[in-house]
């Protein structure tokens, strides 16, 4: 009987730690100092704003601190376009073998297009945009030393992402290979 009640004593008490953990407090001090904690505030506090605490499920993964710090200092961003097979491919594999969190933009459309002039001074695809350094076109060499240099992991450190090409966007219109040219200074096709 005491050791139920001893049981249901603890679990009591780690629900109440538990609850207590997830509320958080946001105030602004009389310096004007913003704090954030999971304690009530002072009676002097102003702004007072309460916020639960996310919960950290079994289920949910949270990404490694030297990872988290080269994603906030380092974003990644890979163009492709519809029409590069291999090389966009092969670009988007290295990301993922690494654990890259990336944003990868399709180049469709004119808009597109003239960001990534603006970004890499050029229009070639797969081109890599690692904070503000640039690789254009697909080397892996290449692609591994600006990952490094920005301190992303090494492949096979963590486990690999599985990020496919951006779905529901429209392929771009294929030109037509040679156009018959027409008017008065069309060239005139040969006699036989």
């Amino acid at each position: 009987m005491v050791i139920r009640a001893l049981i249901a004593l603890l679990a009591l008490a780690a629900a109440f730690a538990a609850s207590a953990q997830q509320q958080l407090y946001r105030w602004t001090d009389e310096t004007g100092r913003v704090h954030i904690t999971d304690t009530p505030p002072p009676a002097s506090a102003r702004n007072v704003q309460q916020k639960k605490a996310a919960a950290n499920t079994a289920g949910a993964v949270q990404q490694p601190y030297e990872l988290a710090q080269a994603t906030r200092d380092f974003p990644v961003t890979l163009y492709t376009s519809s029409n590069c097979n291999a090389p966009c491919a092969d670009a988007r594999a290295l990301l993922n073998r690494r654990a890259v969190p990336f944003k990868e933009v399709q180049v469709l459309d004119q808009k597109s297009s003239e960001e990534l002039k603006r970004v890499s001074g050029g229009d070639d695809v797969p081109t890599l945009v690692v904070g503000r350094s640039v690789h254009r076109g697909y080397a892996q060499a290449g692609y591994d030393a600006l990952l490094d240099a920005a301190r992303y992991p090494r492949a096979g450190l963590l486990p690999p992402r599985a990020q496919a090409a951006p779905e529901g966007q429209t392929k771009a219109k294929p030109v037509p290979e040679t156009a018959t040219p027409s008017g008065p200074y069309a060239p005139k096709p040969p006699r036989n």
